[in-house]
């Protein structure tokens, strides 16, 4: 029996999230997001249940984002692409307070996971960033788009077009995070916030929650397939996806040239 790659875990009335790859820095597949998707429904329905963490096993990475060698394989030519990346909006239509701990790299996916949440709170040697562009994987919609909400624009564009990398303390001063500690007092740090937000009322979080969803809904209906299909039809079948993952995995430079 293989060890469990996405792990789930109740207590005190905040129930856990992790996902437990640690070989490649807690890189997701399909099959991954889509049982995190439904242990975030079971934790969204459990009464015994206040506040929701995500995080990542380890304290080398959060996640970073879609397995490459996933995306390069079935990932690419069809995973990706049943993908709808519903997790993400799951998080803001979830009632009940969301918190990303990010114990290291949160790049890519797992970055917009950590945005997405409610509340991030981050080790010291934490580093966040995205990394679409840079493999040749695409990211649209309001995935990308929620990143000006948070950011602003100008800053927004910067971290998705430039794919750079940036400290927590970075993070803590573009108002990506909520909170940078030292690892040793990260779950204590997490706890805080899970006890402050326990202790007061469950419903108007819920309407809080649900306010901050109206803000965001003119961006809500695209989604990352429905803008590929807008910008770039057939995509996945021109070799610039391709491109991208071998040239990771052999650690080399892409060259994008030809669809330039």
């Amino acid at each position: 029996m293989t060890e469990k790659e996405i792990l789930y875990d109740v207590k005190d009335y905040v129930a856990t999230i992790t996902i437990n790859r640690p070989k490649v820095l807690n890189a997701f597949t399909g099959d991954n997001i889509k049982e995190i998707e439904a242990l975030l429904d079971k934790a969204t329905k459990d009464g015994k249940v206040g506040v929701i963490v995500l995080t990542g096993t380890g304290e080398r990475a959060f996640c970073v984002g879609g397995d490459i060698n996933w995306e390069k394989g079935s990932g690419g030519k069809s995973g990706l692409q049943d993908l709808d990346f519903r997790f993400d909006r799951m998080i803001v239509e979830c009632p009940k307070p969301v918190i990303a701990r990010v114990n290291g790299y949160a790049i890519g996916g797992g970055h917009h996971i950590a945005y997405f949440c409610d509340f991030t709170v981050a080790a010291e040697h934490a580093i966040f960033g995205q990394n679409g562009p840079r493999v040749g994987s695409p990211a649209g919609g309001y995935i990308v788009g929620h990143a000006a909400n948070v950011l602003g624009h100008k800053r927004a564009r910067e971290l998705w077009m430039l794919c750079r990398r940036y400290t927590a303390k970075q993070a803590l001063d573009w108002g990506l995070v909520n909170s940078v500690v030292p690892m040793a007092k990260l779950d204590e740090e997490v706890r805080k916030y899970c006890d402050e937000l326990l202790s007061v009322s469950p419903t108007c979080l819920k309407i809080l929650k649900r306010s901050f969803y109206y803000h965001m809904d003119p961006i809500m209906g695209r989604d990352m397939n429905e803008m590929i299909k807008e910008v770039a039809p057939g995509f996945f079948s021109t070799g610039e996806q391709n491109e991208g993952a071998t040239a990771f995995l052999e650690k080399r430079k892409p060259d994008f040239s030809p669809w330039r």
